[in-house]
């Protein structure tokens, strides 16, 4: 089953904060950059079936390049950042940063996620999609979901997985 992964726009919170499960707007560029990523998503035909992140940030996308419908997924928000949500990093006073920083790829958030329990979800989700008779297929997330959808397809390993964080509005495709 070949995947197509498509990440939101720009958002329009100052660079630096953090904003996983908060649903933030969108930058003033939605549009021109929504544009570019439907034309690029043109290019790989029909899908079987879409999907989407419920928050808003997926779902203006999905709704931009046609696909109003998308199917809402829980398992496809962006990694639930707990207490420092909305925080800009270089203002978050936690003194657990610090450690968080040294082994974020296996320390939770204060009252969030972990790197393992977002790539967890993730791969229920794709483990559960690999069940169905789709033979392609779009899903609208985050940075944080497509890299885990990288490591389950193959495309990179985990110990560098932030090195091929997909741009803004751009697309990343995995075979399952």
């Amino acid at each position: 089953m070949e995947i197509i992964l498509i990440r939101h726009t720009r958002v329009g919170v100052e660079k630096g904060t953090c904003y996983g499960w908060s649903d933030v707007p969108l930058a003033d560029t939605f549009e021109t950059e929504a544009l570019a990523t439907k034309r690029q998503l043109e290019t790989f035909g029909t899908f079987d079936a879409v999907f989407s992140s419920p928050l808003s940030r997926a779902r203006k996308l999905a709704d931009f390049c046609g696909y109003p419908d998308a199917r809402l997924d829980d398992r496809l928000k962006e990694m639930n950042m707990g207490d420092w949500e909305m925080q800009k990093y270089e203002e978050i006073t936690d003194p657990y940063i610090q450690e968080w920083y040294k082994d974020y790829l296996h320390l939770p958030t204060p009252h969030g996620e972990s790197f393992p329990m977002i790539y967890q979800r993730v791969s229920q989700f794709l483990d559960e999609l690999k069940r169905q008779p789709f033979r392609r297929v779009a899903i609208f997330a985050h940075g944080g979901v497509l890299i885990c959808a990288g490591i389950y397809g193959g495309l990179f390993p985990k110990d560098s997985c932030f090195n091929h964080l997909t741009d803004y509005g751009g697309i990343e495709r995995i075979e399952i």
